[in-house]
């Protein structure tokens, strides 16, 4: 099966992971090392999806083939998505965590209801995939804790996004 996107919505689909993780990694007060910790734990989760997925041809097209001749292709679009992003950032006047919990649970409803017009197997592993790397990076830093002990893994912060999150793309 051919996924038929538009470009507007490949970019969508491709950077809604990288917005939800965002998201999540500032929804806690993890502090500067602990937000660091749970960005690399969404690009390590995103591209854990390559593994769970191999079959699924949304997520295929949206992350780097690591058996690409061309890495420079692979590159470039990966770029593309990060500038798409950014732009989307700057045109939405997203400076603050509260403006960018919005954006990505828009962001999410917008997706969903993509979702609903592909293949309901392929759409309900993206939303797998995603909401799965959101947990993790939920999960990757305590917040509240005094250098590094105490605090609680999963925030009331991030649990309410979470929630959201998963009513956003149809799964709450």
């Amino acid at each position: 099966m051919a996924l038929s996107l538009t470009p507007e919505q490949q970019q969508l689909l491709a950077s809604l992971p990288h917005t939800i993780g965002s998201a999540m990694a500032f929804a806690g007060k993890s502090g500067i090392f602990g937000t660091g910790k749970e960005m690399f734990t969404n690009s390590k989760a995103l591209l854990e999806g390559m593994r769970l997925y191999p079959n699924n041809e949304l997520i295929r097209s949206i992350l780097p083939d690591p058996q690409a001749a061309d890495r420079s292709a692979e590159i470039a679009e990966m770029r593309a998505t990060r500038d798409w992003m950014q732009s989307r950032i700057r045109d939405k006047q997203v400076n603050s965590q509260e403006k960018l919990v919005d954006m990505a649970v828009a962001d999410a409803s917008e997706a969903n209801n993509l979702l609903m017009t592909l293949d309901p197997a392929v759409a309900a592993e993206y939303r797998q995939w995603v909401l799965g790397a959101a947990e993790k990076v939920a999960m990757a830093s305590s917040e509240g804790g005094f250098l590094g002990f105490g605090g609680e893994q999963f925030s009331e912060g991030e649990r309410k996004l979470l929630d959201q999150l998963k009513n956003a793309l149809g799964v709450g």
